[in-house]
């Protein structure tokens, strides 16, 4: 009877060992499974933030590119259009300025409104030195209207040192006022620069 009674209690121990030995199992299966669960859903919450950010930063990338590549477009536009208003304005202005200031009576009517503007057009006495390899066309032009240029205050006179155009100066100053070619086609162009873009673009 001893015998069956600790044949009893050992096989509820063992009974109750074995129950307890499943609750703990049971236990542990469920954290570790809760443990793989959090980290499968971290896991996953993380790469959708990677994802989420690397959309965006493309996104970013993407619309700097188009606008550095528009700027870059009108820039690249713009620059055209001022290279051909100007290939035009020094085709235009070029042989125009070159022919005008070698004109006896274009030059003679520069140096009249030269003279009326001095001084705010009061009475004056200027030297005007014209380019001495044209004295020739320049006297016999200047010939029938010597006398306007005396009545307007104007001398004139050649010099080597004037290659175009011409140099005023009041009578006995010390410095000249210089009226190139270069200065009139410089002149020229500002002004033909705004109508020839309106014209064109």
């Amino acid at each position: 009877m001893e015998n069956q009674k600790l044949k009893e209690l050992t096989e509820r121990l063992y009974g109750e060992g074995l129950e307890k030995g499943r609750a703990e199992a049971e236990r542990l299966v469920a954290e570790a499974t809760a443990t793989a669960a959090k980290i499968v859903a971290d896991a996953k919450a993380e790469a959708a933030k990677i994802v989420k950010e690397a959309e965006t930063k493309a996104a970013d990338t993407a619309k700097n590119s188009m606008t550095e590549i528009s700027l870059a477009g009108k820039q690249a536009l713009a620059k055209i259009k001022t290279e051909i208003a100007d290939a035009i304005i020094a085709k235009s202005v070029g042989a125009g300025t070159a022919a005008a200031i070698v004109d006896a009576q274009f030059v003679k009517s520069l140096l009249l409104a030269v003279a009326a503007a001095w001084n705010g057009g009061g009475k004056v006495e200027l030297t005007a030195m014209l380019p001495a390899a044209l004295e020739a066309d320049f006297t016999k032009a200047f010939e029938a209207s010597a006398q306007e240029l005396l009545a307007a205050g104007i001398e004139v006179g050649y010099s080597k040192d004037v290659h175009t155009g011409f140099k005023v100066c009041q009578k006995g100053g010390g410095y000249y006022i210089s009226f190139t070619e270069e200065s009139f086609a410089a002149l020229m162009q500002e002004y033909l620069r705004e109508k020839v873009s309106k014209m064109l673009f």
